[in-house]
């Protein structure tokens, strides 16, 4: 195959590894196939124009045109002329199936059915990329380029799935794109015909290092290919260490789950919840995405809280990122709760719907115990449960247990100062932010004695007496410049409500956040308790000691302001939790969910809705942690071992080529002449071991093992070897480079002088002391680096590169055997074919 044709290949492969990344967008997969088939026509019909040939643009024209007659065919074969040639007819009807594939998009969830207008979008999108990619690699001779359009593929994928594309379909786009380089690479050097110089291979060096032949430049591609799976490796391990969450908050229907977290003590990050939140509020349609089944007396208090919002840096209010834990069998009790409050403690079953897809678990707060299956990780500070990776709450069902705190106004007003710790991280607010914010609140606040009445004020303020109203319509933002705007227009929804009044009780120093979630929901008729986007919604929380984080509800028209703020409030006392009651919740309304609210498509495709919430049993303890132990075990010494290999060698090399060289020259065996005497062949080097008084070839070669392991020794602590000298310049060179001293540096000169007497001397002698003269140099090396060089050449020695060269020959070896057999099964086979001659 020439190499074009090597090229268009690799194009062809790289393209379809990239597209890989769109399966899990589409079910059934069985586009991939179709997709396949049309683009190995292209690349077909892009190699044979090559081949003509035809000029550059020509080529790529043909391709492209080809390339719309197959989806002509494919798509709009009853609207073609000949059921293949375009016409308006069968243009009209792809930009249909196109604006069809788009709307499809954007009303089914990750995976979406394969509809006519989704399968044209993917495997048109697979094509353009192809020919993109042939174009630039192949027919204009520049693979590096090629690989923006495999990443723009990519990125789409991922992107369309939120960011939870697995690692596995980066790797094998990676992979193809670095496949490609390599092709190009080859081809290019492949030009030049025969280059000189480089490294040569493992193949072609003697037993004592020493090149027989000459060798073949392999050092470019090697070095191509360790640079390749070096990018490949960091692309792949840095995201892993260093784990984040990327997904929507409030993930709206569709959304697919954003970035994970790794396991172990990982950190999070949120992104601002504004966009998907007022999206939420803003839906047409009021889908349903939780419904759960509470023993509470009621379920004004059941606010599903997802995660609190507690960093204002002037431009947004953000989570920050914390440590993350295993989801504990009970959750630790409430930061500032205090036994003197009256609690309940209740139980929740809930449901999300197939279409909900977000990363973190909608729950009642303050949680102690949550059942659930799947990958969750626990973020103590904010007390919230999110997705480890890929898991979703998407169709999730677990229970909740939950306290239902009750605080009376007396507790509340005689709360005592907040810790230092709390108080200076939750009471900070930008310098940006504006002097009349501070001074609103203050003057909104006059008169107040304590931190509890300042901030029954300003929840007055907002929801009753400050004139403000509730309006979806406007233009979000959470920076200090929209919190004043708001306080000056007036108008604005629950954002613009919950984080004015979070900054403005900083600015009296009360410690407050932003908790973001869902409102209680709407009772139904069975008893259930169904939340649709439009309960999306953000409110207040603000810390005060002896009760913890408390609920407050400034959004007028919005959500049950707690009985804690109202005027009329029953005198608690300090209570146990409740055992909890039997029942379904009651709710001070009941309403249903209208049937027609979710699209007719996706309600076919069991979308729609959330199912009915049963009891979850907490996990139960695994018994087969014996069984994990060993693995571990197991996984840890294999790790072990695989990381000795290059020590292992290393010692075993060393014991074997100075095994047999404490012995000395080789006797003179009687009826010969003296090693000294002249006799015929005597300026000849005998390495068959004839002739008395001559090196014999196993006293050379011991010889030379001796010389190479000095060499090796050299190298392990940074001093390359270099065949290209004689062994006395080596010497001198690593004599010099090492430092090498009195007895270590006579001994490299002596070892020098014997590889030249057993390679030049007319009548070779091998030398004596040669294993006592290694371990002196070695020694010597060593005294001369560093710590961790000297570490480095003990466990990870330069040296042990030449493992890797014996297993490259040895399997270059068994390959040209399996090639000479074909051969002659071939030719065999061939005999047997050939038809005898018959004389007539």
């Amino acid at each position: 195959m020439s190499g074009r044709g090597r090229l268009a290949v690799c194009a062809f492969a790289a393209t379809l590894m990239a597209a890989g990344a769109l399966l899990p967008l589409v079910d059934p997969p069985n586009w991939m196939f179709q997709a396949a088939f049309l683009l190995a026509i292209q690349t077909g019909v892009g190699a044979l124009a090559r081949r003509v040939p035809l000029a550059r643009p020509l080529t790529v024209a043909v391709q492209a045109l080809v390339t719309l007659l197959a989806l002509t065919l494919v798509f709009a074969r009853g609207q073609a002329f000949l059921g293949v040639l375009p016409g308006p007819d069968s243009v009209a009807r792809l930009g249909e199936l196109l604006r069809a594939g788009a709307d499809d998009v954007g009303r089914y969830a990750i995976p979406a059915p394969g509809t006519d207008g989704i399968r044209l979008m993917v495997v048109g999108g697979v094509l353009v990329i192809g020919l993109a990619v042939d174009a630039l690699a192949v027919t204009f001779r520049s693979a590096a380029p090629a690989g923006l359009p495999l990443l723009a593929l990519y990125s789409v994928a991922a992107g369309l799935s939120g960011g939870g594309a697995s690692r596995l379909w980066f790797l094998l786009a990676a992979s193809g794109y670095l496949v490609l380089l390599l092709a190009e690479g080859r081809d290019r050097l492949s030009q030049w015909g025969r280059v000189f110089g480089g490294a040569t291979t493992a193949r072609k060096r003697s037993a004592g290092g020493f090149d027989r032949s000459e060798g073949r430049p392999q050092a470019p591609v090697r070095a191509g290919r360790r640079i390749g799976v070096l990018a490949l490796g960091v692309a792949l391990v840095v995201p892993a260490a260093l784990p984040a969450l990327d997904g929507g908050l409030i993930g709206g229907v569709g959304n697919g789950p954003g970035g994970g977290i790794g396991g172990g003590g990982g950190t999070i990050s949120a992104v601002n919840p504004l966009v998907s939140l007022q999206d939420n509020l803003n839906q047409p349609q009021n889908r349903e995405v939780l419904r759960y089944r509470s023993n509470a007396p009621g379920n004004q208090d059941m606010y599903l809280r997802i995660l609190a919002l507690d960093r204002f840096d002037g431009t947004s209010w953000r989570s920050s990122e914390r440590k993350v834990t295993n989801v504990p069998e009970r959750l630790p009790e409430p930061t500032g709760l205090s036994p003197a409050v009256q609690v309940t403690e209740v139980k929740t079953n809930l449901s999300a719907a197939g279409s909900y897809k977000q990363n973190w678990l909608p729950m009642p707060y303050p949680a102690t115990t949550v059942a659930i299956d799947g990958r969750w990780r626990y973020e103590p500070a904010g007390r919230t449960l999110v997705g480890d990776r890929d898991q979703t709450t998407a169709g999730v069902q677990y229970s909740v247990n939950s306290l239902i705190v009750k605080p009376t106004q007396e507790q509340l007003a005689a709360a005592s100062p907040a810790p230092a710790a709390l108080l200076h991280e939750y009471t900070r607010v930008p310098e940006a932010l504006p002097d009349d914010v501070r001074q609103t609140a203050l003057t909104v606040t006059k008169g107040a004695a304590n931190d509890y009445e300042r901030a029954k004020k300003l929840e007055d303020w907002f929801s009753v007496d400050g004139g403000f109203t509730y309006n979806t319509d406007v233009r979000s933002g959470t920076g200090v410049t929209a919190i004043s705007r708001f306080l000056k227009q007036k108008e604005g929804f629950c954002v613009h409500f919950s984080f004015s009044m979070a900054a403005m009780a900083r600015t009296l120093g009360i410690p407050a956040r932003v908790a973001v979630g869902f409102q209680p929901g709407a009772t139904q008729s069975d008893g259930a308790v169904s939340v649709g986007l439009r309960d999306a919604h953000a409110w207040p929380e603000l810390y005060f000691e002896g009760v913890g984080w408390t609920r407050f509800e400034p959004t007028p028209s919005r959500g049950f302001r707690p009985e804690y703020t109202q005027e009329q409030t029953p005198v608690g006392g300090p209570s146990d939790p409740a055992q909890p009651e039997a029942g379904a919740s009651v709710a001070p309304e009941q309403s249903e969910r209208p049937q027609d609210a979710c699209p007719r498509q996706e309600r076919q495709l069991g979308q729609c809705g959330a199912a009915e919430p049963r009891d979850v049993q907490p996990p139960q303890a695994d018994d087969s942690s014996v069984g994990t132990v060993l693995l571990t075990a197991f996984g840890v010494a294999a790790g072990l071992l695989l990381l000795s290999v290059p020590l292992l060698w290393r010692v075993v090399t060393r014991t074997r080529r100075l095994a047999g060289s404490v012995r000395g020259p080789a006797k003179e065996e009687p009826g010969q002449p003296p090693s000294g005497a002249d006799s015929p062949g005597s300026a000849a080097v005998n390495l068959d071991g004839a002739g008395a008084g001559r090196t014999t070839a196993a006293e050379a070669g011991r010889t030379l093992a001796a010389w190479q392991e000095v060499t090796d020794s050299a190298w392990d602590v940074g001093i390359l070897p270099d065949d290209s000298l004689t062994p006395r310049k080596a010497a001198a060179r690593i004599v010099r480079l090492g430092k090498l001293q009195d007895e270590p540096a006579a001994a490299v000169h002596r070892m020098a002088r014997s590889v030249e007497q057993v390679l030049y001397a007319p009548v070779p002698r091998s030398g004596t002391g040669l294993r006592e003269d290694a371990r002196r140099i070695q020694a010597g090396l060593i005294d001369g680096v560093g710590f961790w060089t000297r570490m480095r050449a003990l466990l990870l020695p330069r040296s042990s590169v030449r493992f890797v060269w014996a297993l490259t020959e040895r399997w270059s070896a068994v390959t040209d055997r399996w090639n000479v057999r074909r051969l002659r099964l071939d030719r065999w086979a061939q005999t047997l074919r050939r038809p005898s001659r018959q004389r007539g």
